[in-house]
């Protein structure tokens, strides 16, 4: 199970390579259960303060791996929780999460980009749902999320007919956060994910928290999650020392609490 993922830590960033290439990184039980492993594992670590899931440049993750699934029947996936046993550890990850795809994301693939805080994309990575071509649909969060991200017409549009976006597409719609080119995306993703977790890390949690509630309430109770959320920062402190180190005109130092 360890060789279904690779991890390697840069300063405060906690990296996960996704580790099945004869596969295209199809997303079988025992590499998400590694991927939870891992995910859990940074998540725990106070030294790290982002976490970035990647792939190959040819493969991000090429969905579930359907030769596990082709002989379930729905006693065995109701009994074993396919997916929720395994595939939802990353909602309980704390820590930004970032997603650095290149080539394809398809499936599964790219449901569990959607399930990261922020996707770099490479100029050569696609996006795909196409369970509808096996009489399926997207399990393991697809449907809700596309929909957040894209809007119904684009979602449906995906969904239904098994639409590939291309980068440049998937940016303009939302799915994708930036697009960077393929020989750089691993640089500019630790990159972007060093720079992130030099803040305060409890802040960074709360931040997240707050926008991922605006997703799963209204308005109103947002914003009272959001207020409460920032009045507690003031007992904090890091909020204090960035306040302080603003004032002085000097770089803040964050420890974390």
């Amino acid at each position: 199970m360890a060789d279904e993922v690779l991890t390697e830590r840069h300063g405060r960033v906690g990296l996960i390579t996704l580790n099945r290439p004869v596969q295209m990184n199809a997303l079988n039980g025992a590499l998400m259960d590694a991927l939870g492993a891992a995910l859990l594992a940074f998540d725990a670590d106070e030294g790290i303060g982002v976490i970035v899931i990647t792939g190959n440049d040819k493969a991000f993750a090429a969905g579930a791996d359907i030769a596990e699934m082709a002989d379930y029947t729905y006693s065995d996936v109701y009994a074993e929780q396919f997916i929720t046993r395994n595939w939802e550890t990353i909602r309980r990850v704390r820590k930004p999460v970032l997603a650095a795809v290149a080539g394809v994301a398809l499936g599964g693939g790219c449901e569990l980009a959607l399930a990261c805080d922020i996707v770099l994309a490479a100029e050569n990575a696609r996006f795909c749902l196409p369970e509808i071509k096996l009489a399926l649909l997207p399990g393991a969060g697809g449907t809700q999320r596309i929909a957040r991200a894209i809007g119904k017409a684009k979602a449906m549009d995906m969904c239904l007919s098994a639409r590939m976006l291309d980068a440049a597409e998937a940016e303009r719609a939302g799915l994708v956060s930036r697009v960077v080119p393929t020989a750089e995306l691993r640089a500019q993703a630790l990159a972007l994910a060093g720079k992130i977790a030099e803040f305060s890390a409890p802040a960074l949690m709360v931040v997240k928290e707050a926008v991922n509630r605006a997703f799963e309430t209204s308005l109103s109770e947002g914003i009272l999650f959001e207020r409460r959320e920032l009045y507690a920062r003031f007992a904090s402190a890091d909020a204090r020392e960035g306040l302080r180190a603003f004032i002085e005109k000097r770089a803040p130092h964050f420890i974390h609490r």
